[in-house]
């Protein structure tokens, strides 16, 4: 998805508003309450997102991931963003689920999308697939206990591999 051209700027607005959320695990209202205030310089002097979740208010502070940044660099001059004050044009939830599905189409992805997904594949592709501790995913994602948190990302067979691996080497 992230690097098909999608030349109808509406469904490239909808597949851009998709990934800002594969990369920062924001829900569909998370990201669509996002204002330039929430954005700051976090640890490191790198940008972050600091909000707290409209469904729990639970506080998440998120590093900035390039895609994400260049995401919100690329949709800060748009008219809608200029109108409502929000960081991203984000459409109604309805209408992101009704262009996922033709994204989808497009890019030949046999897997329903809905915007809900995007905060899963944040959890387990973008994190815990590479590295990122559960507890540290927790947090970003704003649950209020680890339980939430290893409900929604599966515990992924390559994980369990290289943790045994791991402990193999321990134990030699």
């Amino acid at each position: 998805m992230q690097n098909k051209e999608l030349k109808i700027e509406r469904v490239a607005l909808v597949c851009d508003v998709f990934l800002f959320s594969c990369y920062t695990g924001l829900s569909f209202i998370d990201a669509w309450n996002l204002t330039k205030d929430n954005i700051g310089v976090g640890i490191g002097g790198n940008k972050w997102i600091f909000t707290a979740r409209q469904k729990t208010k639970i506080a998440s502070h998120l590093p900035l991931l390039p895609v994400a940044e260049d995401i919100i660099k690329k949709y800060e001059k748009h008219l809608m963003c200029t109108i409502s004050g929000k960081l991203l044009p984000v459409l109604s939830n309805q209408k992101m689920n009704a262009y996922l599905k033709e994204i989808a189409d497009l890019c030949k992805i046999t897997k329903e999308l809905t915007f809900h997904i995007a905060r899963h594949t944040f959890a387990t592709t973008v994190t815990l697939s590479n590295g990122v501790p559960i507890e540290s995913v927790s947090k970003m994602l704003g649950h209020k206990s680890i339980k939430t948190t290893q409900h929604y990302a599966k515990i992924l067979d390559k994980k369990v591999s290289e943790g045994m691996l791991t402990l193999k080497k321990k134990l030699v």
